[in-house]
């Protein structure tokens, strides 16, 4: 499937200011990158880092004033496999070292908190992949989706007691609730196509079967319309822009076009 992705970011930066930038599409097997660009306003050096583990792609700069970053892509995207319920739990001395990170607690997702709540709503589950599903049936009919309910220093315990919130709040709960299930879960960024209104998302994935499964907790879109930018243990790992001191913001818009049926 084709798609044409279009990120415009317009800030103002009351004095000099270090940024990092996660908008690029991910350098991934499952989604070719047919052709980019970027355009900054006003012009400026950038420093752009190599593609990650994760095939990530950020960027670094200093800006000053009101600055425009508008990056297109037009990239083939691979359909995603569909988490199976038969997906089966693996124990932690047969997971990849890069994979035990995402067992643990992070900032946004306090999965320690929640080892009573998991194994009583899903204990009785089969381990893997029929746990994971219950945990997005019970996030969908237990939590509402309500643009404006959080902010920034929302986790996701804030979000089981208010059960309000919106994409990122979302996989916050549905990663803590899968690492106190002993599953790993890690956060995903991605442009998301019939995303309504257009946005960044935010999404996670879960390895089971030694295969990490893209799933959305929001059920806003089909993961297949999704095209990945950012991996990491929650929100401030996957933030489209991080800096070093405040920003205001200007104007934000995100798009993603179907090019072949």
């Amino acid at each position: 499937m084709k798609l044409r992705v279009r990120s415009e970011l317009v800030y103002a930066f009351p004095q000099d200011t270090q940024a990092i930038v996660a908008i690029h599409v991910a350098r991934t097997p499952d989604q070719a990158i047919l052709s980019e660009s970027l355009v900054i306003s006003p012009d400026g050096p950038i420093l752009q880092d190599m593609a990650d583990h994760h095939g990530e792609r950020r960027f670094r700069a200093a800006f000053e004033g009101e600055t425009s970053i508008v990056y297109e892509a037009t990239i083939d995207n691979a359909k995603p496999r569909l988490l199976s319920p038969n997906a089966r739990l693996e124990a932690w001395l047969e997971l990849p070292p890069p994979v035990l990170e995402y067992l643990l607690p992070s900032r946004y997702c306090p999965s320690d908190k929640f080892m009573s709540f998991a194994h009583r709503e899903f204990g009785h589950l089969a381990p893997g992949g029929a746990q994971v599903l219950a945990v997005l049936d019970w996030i969908y009919n237990h939590v509402d989706y309500v643009p404006g309910s959080s902010h920034g220093g929302t986790t996701a315990e804030n979000t089981f007691v208010d059960r309000a919130g919106i994409c990122r709040d979302f996989t916050h709960l549905g990663i803590s609730i899968c690492r106190a299930l002993n599953v790993p879960a890690r956060a995903v960024s991605a442009y998301a196509w019939q995303l309504d209104p257009p946005d960044f998302h935010a999404v996670f994935e879960v390895y089971l079967d030694s295969v990490w499964w893209l799933v959305d907790a929001t059920r806003l879109v089909p993961v297949e319309n999704l095209v990945r930018v950012a991996t990491g243990r929650d929100a401030a790992d996957i933030a489209f822009l991080t800096t070093s001191g405040s920003c205001d913001l200007i104007n934000q818009a995100v798009s993603v076009e179907l090019l072949n049926p």
